[in-house]
């Protein structure tokens, strides 16, 4: 059988909905590996056959077939010869819409239905072989986020179940979850990829304290939509709206974690929540392995987010002691991210979308006036006077917060 090419996946996916596409994953149908090293293919693939293409530098995989020989997403023997078919290596793909392949000249194969799925909006899977494959659950769950328009085929639906009960998600190493959620919180509307792990089951098996959230009153005078997690999804996204990075969108994943642990009797108050939510955000993050970045805007978007909603009635000493609790005065950059966290946290509110958030207004403006103050040259002063050790620090903090009632009187 002589060598084929195909364009595979996403980027076929991606050009049949008229979305931009930058990589490409090509399959070579009909070759060994010593044939494509004898090409000029170069060899990256460990787990299975792949190489670089000696031109285009794309990633060209041989078309195999898997056999799930142990739980998890990294128990399975791998089968990649020339006589593999370009339908074999379609049938062992997740979804539908991600088993379209296209020749060189341009013609599709799509053996499994996907156009078809496309046209209809649907997410379904190719074969019972989905479950073999737990990661294949977050993928899907990401692609509802990126795609928050298609729906979840039923039958698939009940295969995502059937994982879940099985134990399959339970063999998830922490570096493949926050890979997926990195990704999905990252999409067009994240809400949708809960949506999906909380229907099948996993959201309490992978993120058991952000599904607790739900069922969770809240005042319905702060909150019309009342439920913790149905506010928690409208924070999502309004993240997305906001199109916020990364460390921002899961700052707003973490900030009322706290809540899921309010003793019923106190409900729907929630006295105490931030540092709560602060604890649970570090370990959460800790057991996931997030990046320094992530971890540490979720910690301060926890403890801090009350106060910045509500910091309009603080003095002017106040507000500095809330800069200094959030290491504004040393990176302002990411206290601009933890106003964005936060407007997203007062916007995600069932009818209050659009109002503008004042402190994100306010608040730099504020900051520069305390930044404004030279502490070296205060701290010189005051030791000119005498002052020493924590005298000198109180000098420093007196002359930002008299520079911000400066502030505050003209504004």
């Amino acid at each position: 059988m002589p060598l084929k090419l195909y364009v595979v996946g996403g980027a076929v996916r991606d050009a049949l909905l008229g979305l931009p596409h930058t990589d490409r994953d090509w399959v070579a149908v009909g070759a060994t590996p010593e044939e494509l090293l004898t090409l000029g293919y170069k060899p990256v693939g460990k787990d299975f056959p792949v190489f670089l293409h000696p031109h285009t530098g794309e990633e060209v995989a041989l078309a195999r077939t898997e056999r799930k020989t142990a739980p998890g997403y990294r128990g399975f023997a791998i089968h990649a010869a020339p006589g593999v078919t370009l339908e074999d290596d379609l049938l062992r793909r997740d979804l539908t819409i991600n088993a379209i392949a296209q020749a060189e000249d341009g013609t599709l194969i799509d053996p499994h239905g996907g156009e078809r799925d496309l046209a209809a909006r649907v997410l379904r899977h190719v074969s019972d072989a989905f479950v073999e494959d737990p990661v294949r659950l977050l993928r899907l769950a990401r692609l509802a986020a990126r795609f928050p328009e298609f729906t979840l085929a039923p039958e698939t639906a009940a295969l995502l179940r059937h994982m879940v009960d099985e134990g399959e998600v339970d063999h998830l190493v922490p570096e493949r979850v926050w890979q997926e959620l990195a990704r999905g919180l990252m999409a067009q509307r994240p809400s949708r990829m809960f949506d999906v792990l909380r229907g099948c089951g996993a959201l309490a098996r992978l993120l058991p304290e952000v599904n607790r959230l739900w069922g969770v009153p809240q005042p319905p005078a702060h909150h019309p939509e009342v439920d913790t997690g149905l506010h928690l999804m409208l924070v999502l996204d309004e993240a997305a709206r906001e199109d916020a990075p990364l460390p921002v969108r899961w700052a707003c994943l973490c900030h009322d974690l706290g809540k899921g642990t309010t003793p019923r009797d106190q409900w729907p108050r929630h006295i105490g929540h931030e540092s709560r939510s602060a604890k649970m955000a570090a370990a959460l993050a800790e057991r996931l392995r997030v990046p320094n970045d992530c971890r540490e805007l979720a910690d301060v978007v926890a403890r801090e987010h009350g106060h910045v909603h509500a910091s309009d009635a603080l003095s002017a000493a106040a507000l500095v002691r809330l800069f200094e609790r959030c290491d504004a005065l040393r990176r302002p950059e990411r206290f601009a991210q933890v106003l964005q966290a936060c407007a997203c946290d007062a916007r995600g509110r069932t009818g209050l979308e659009h109002r503008p958030y004042a402190p994100a207004l306010r608040l730099p403006t504020l900051l520069d006036a305390a930044r404004g103050i030279d502490s070296a040259t205060v701290a010189t002063a005051a030791m000119a006077r005498g002052r020493q050790g924590p005298e000198i620090g109180a000098a420093v903090h007196t002359a930002r917060a008299e520079a911000v009632a400066a502030r505050l009187a003209v504004a």
